[in-house]
């Protein structure tokens, strides 16, 4: 069954794209066309490509292995921070620290030193500092938190990222595909779509158009995560039943 339709995502806007003159030609097979001098996407393409990616983005989940999403840009930042928390997966809406996933042991340094702060506030260290140096550590705290995101709970590198706006986050596009980590993306038509595993023709700068596509894959995830606890449940269950039936015996 589909989770969107033509109609929502011309609703949405989801097939607005660049000025011509802006295009990458690398997106001409999903263009439908020009309007007034502005690209127009081929939402059909596009509900291929966003079933495609769902499917794909579900199976991930289902197998317990982490997403990252990543949208730094206004108009995307607070809706990923949002929506993302619900799923429990990490994001980042701050700003790409460069080496987030090449230089993953550094990041792994950096949470541990919030770690060391959170203890030194509650461990009688705090005490025993004066006010300015109490002041200088939490502000370094706030920085790192700021910085991290929700990476901060992340153990492992992921298993795939999911970007809107390849060009803005080009940084993490590039670490995410020198460590063969699956790409999803919205990608406008400005950007080259050859570059990620799974591109989703799509307008990356409207707020209806991201939130839809998001949405769409969020519950892709939501419904992997639930096929996991299920399977679990159902292994769990199987000895106990067992169990009884030769109890009976």
């Amino acid at each position: 069954m589909s989770r969107t339709n033509f109609q929502e995502l011309l609703e949405a806007g989801v097939h607005f794209g660049h000025l011509k003159r802006k295009w990458n030609p690398s997106m001409a097979p999903y263009i439908f066309g020009e309007k007034k001098g502005i690209h127009v996407i081929d939402l059909n393409k596009t509900v291929h490509k966003v079933e495609e990616a769902a499917a794909a983005m579900k199976q991930i989940a289902k197998s317990g292995r982490k997403i990252l999403f990543v949208a730094t840009k206004k108009q995307a930042k607070d809706l990923v921070a949002e929506r993302v928390k619900t799923i429990g997966m990490p994001y980042v809406t701050e700003r790409w620290s460069g080496g987030m996933l090449t230089n993953f042991g550094t990041i792994r340094r950096a949470v541990k030193k919030m770690s060391t702060i959170d203890k030194m506030q509650t461990d009688g260290t705090f005490d025993n500092i004066s006010k300015r140096e109490k002041l200088q550590i939490l502000r370094q705290r706030e920085k790192l938190e700021k910085n991290l995101g929700s990476i901060a709970d992340m153990n492992r590198i992921p298993a795939a990222i999911f970007i809107v706006d390849i060009n803005k986050e080009h940084i993490a596009l590039e670490e995410a595909k020198k460590l063969n980590i699956t790409t999803f993306a919205m990608v406008d038509t400005n950007a080259d779509p050859n570059l990620v595993d799974f591109p989703i023709p799509a307008n990356d700068d409207a707020t209806k158009s991201i939130a839809l596509v998001l949405d769409i894959m969020i519950k892709a995830v939501q419904e992997g995560i639930g096929e996991r606890k299920n399977d679990r449940d159902k292994k769990e269950e199987a000895p106990a039943a067992e169990a009884a039936e030769a109890t009976k015996e």
